[in-house]
């Protein structure tokens, strides 16, 4: 007879600088290593958690999400008051909540929202969030190749090769720029992301705003037939993973 597991969603958020990414990897310093580690002595078990996106190496959050099959039930405003007294500054839990044993931080969820903050004046106070690029861009032309994205399925083309991904279909919500007080940020939101996705369609974004590009050019290589990955990505401190979204369904009063 199988024992019976209690699954719980932890919302965490992170500033991801000093950190190989949100994936647990052998002689890497990660967030799910981290996390993993302390919960793990806080429940006295050895607990493993799923994430619902797997953030490349120097990339934020302000909303992550993962899920935990325990044993029995917690109580969740306790175990995260101990998380959060435990864990590095730069990882807070800031909710957990209860769900059904069948509902799974990846798989469910709806959309993943990324952020791309890009600085045109030099600030040192948010240098590890944010790129600093003070070239002369066409914001409209950047408006004008995001909507082309928003028209396009396959991204084969936008992303790093990795042997693990079993398609390169993606269906992509929003993409939008604008412009607030010297601060540019690209938002995107879409099922689900290759691997370096967001930070390749930006880099070639600045390329058409700088008039490097066409928009016609950047077409043309997202329905590139063969496979022919843009090396060029921006830096990944500019990167947050902003928001991810579920049915509110899933989440069950404790």
């Amino acid at each position: 007879m199988q024992e019976k597991t209690f699954r719980y969603f932890l919302q965490i958020a992170y500033r991801g600088t000093p950190y190989s990414g949100w994936q647990k990897q052998q002689n890497a310093v990660t967030v799910q290593g981290v996390f993993e580690s302390w919960l793990s002595k806080i429940l006295k078990s050895n607990v493993q958690v799923v994430g619902s996106s797997r953030t490349d190496a120097g990339v934020h959050a302000q909303q992550q999400f993962a899920h935990v099959d325990l044993a029995c039930t917690v109580a969740v405003d306790h175990l995260q008051y101990r998380l959060n007294a435990v864990l590095p500054k730069d990882i807070a839990v800031l909710a957990i909540r209860p769900v059904s044993s069948t509902t799974h931080a990846r798989f469910d969820a709806l959309a993943r929202t990324y952020v791309y903050t890009i600085t045109q004046q030099k600030t040192p106070f948010q240098y590890d969030t944010s790129f600093f690029f003070n070239n002369s861009l066409d914001i409209s032309k950047m408006n004008e190749g995001a909507k082309i994205l928003c028209r396009k399925q396959d991204f084969r083309n936008l992303c790093k090769i990795r042997s693990s991904d079993v398609h390169f279909l993606c269906t992509i919500m929003k993409a939008t720029w604008s412009v607030r007080q010297g601060q540019l940020t690209f938002c995107i939101r879409a099922n689900r992301f290759l691997r370096g996705m967001v930070r390749v369609i930006v880099s070639l974004l600045l390329r058409v705003g700088q008039k490097k590009v066409s928009l016609s050019d950047f077409e043309a290589l997202i329905d590139a037939k063969e496979r022919n990955p843009v090396a060029c990505l921006v830096p990944a401190r500019g990167l947050t993973l902003m928001q991810v979204t579920y049915p509110k369904a899933i989440f069950l009063t404790q």
